[in-house]
């Protein structure tokens, strides 16, 4: 549970995203937003565990650095500057059950059908929540809703990888180096399609700051220890706290309308997140046997036992033993 808890550090930080983005940062630089917040991060990173990659890692590095950071977020920008925060969140949503997918194509990991059906109802949740907020209303745009798609699949398979490929001891080295190599795939198109960098005032470095530093280095750490820990389809199914998170803050912080309906279909994705991690379910069970057990030994006779023997049946079998029957056999 307690890796649970820290995993879900990350889609908490991760529901920020939006708003910061809209808020804060230039308008009409999603690539730029890219790179500034995976590269700078990724670099004090490396400075800080100082180990480069080793024979394989070069180009697991890469792979893993282009799909999680440089399509992932070179698309989440694009959608989350040409869609409404709550559509693009709900698309996200659908990243569980495309981990679940993914994780059985490539690693044989069979998830329990309750953990699908958890992963659902979060999802029909999530739906709801920014439905009920009015955050997928407004027109669609084919190329945002593209672009979250690309993202959520480019995102599914990078996971899955790194759930392959990442030893438990190295989650921070291998972090530092999918950071560094995504910045560096997304610098040369970002120039090329967006040219120079912008000014940025004092809001935006604070913007990037938080999603570098927090939401890049913290996020992805804690996510990648999740999945070196976990079933894939567990962690991903954390994610949905991204989109509860991105409700709240637009409550808090744009004043979004809040009633029973998005109280509701609050609870609904938090129960699902708790219903697909094994130890919630381990714990579960655990606790209706107690139930089951407590059960049996009120209802059942007065003075019975917990192997079904009263004390008159007991005496009952001991006075049938023939006299001669040696102690050490009676016991």
């Amino acid at each position: 549970m307690r890796t649970v808890l820290v995993t879900a550090v990350a889609p908490v930080v991760w529901g920020s995203t939006y708003a910061v983005t809209q808020l804060w940062l230039p308008p009409g630089r999603p690539l730029f937003a890219a790179v500034m917040r995976i590269l700078p991060a990724g670099v004090l990173l490396l400075l800080w565990v100082r180990r480069r990659p080793r024979g394989a890692w070069w180009g697991r590095a890469a792979v893993l650095g282009t799909l999680n950071h440089a399509v992932f977020f070179g698309l989440v920008y694009v959608a989350a500057y040409r869609l409404p925060s709550g559509l693009a969140s709900t698309l996200t949503a659908l990243s569980p059950l495309v981990v679940m997918g993914v994780a059985w194509l490539l690693l044989g990991e069979r998830q329990p059908w309750v953990a699908v059906l958890a992963a659902v109802a979060g999802i029909g949740g999530v739906v709801v929540l920014v439905s009920a907020g009015g955050g997928a209303s407004g027109s669609v745009d084919p190329v945002g809703v593209a672009a979250s798609v690309g993202a959520v699949v480019s995102a599914s398979v990078g996971f899955v990888l790194v759930r392959r490929w990442t030893p438990r001891d190295a989650v921070l080295a291998t972090t530092a180096w999918q950071l560094v190599a995504g910045g560096l795939v997304l610098v040369p198109v970002a120039l090329v399609v967006e040219g120079a960098p912008p000014a940025l005032d004092g809001a935006a470095v604070l913007a990037l700051l938080w999603l570098g530093l927090v939401g890049s280095v913290v996020g992805y750490v804690v996510w990648f220890r999740g999945l070196t820990r976990m079933d894939a389809g567990a962690v991903a199914v954390v994610g949905l706290l991204n989109p509860v998170v991105g409700t709240v803050l637009g409550v808090v912080l744009l004043g979004e309308g809040f009633g029973w309906v998005q109280l509701g279909a609050m609870l609904v994705v938090l129960g699902g997140v708790l219903v697909a991690q094994a130890p919630v379910r381990a714990a579960a069970a655990r606790w209706a046997q107690r139930v089951r057990g407590h059960r049996v030994g009120v209802g059942g006779p007065r003075g019975s036992r917990s192997d079904g023997r009263t004390p008159e049946r007991e005496g009952a079998a001991d006075a049938v033993r023939e006299p001669s029957e040696p102690a050490a056999c009676r016991s």
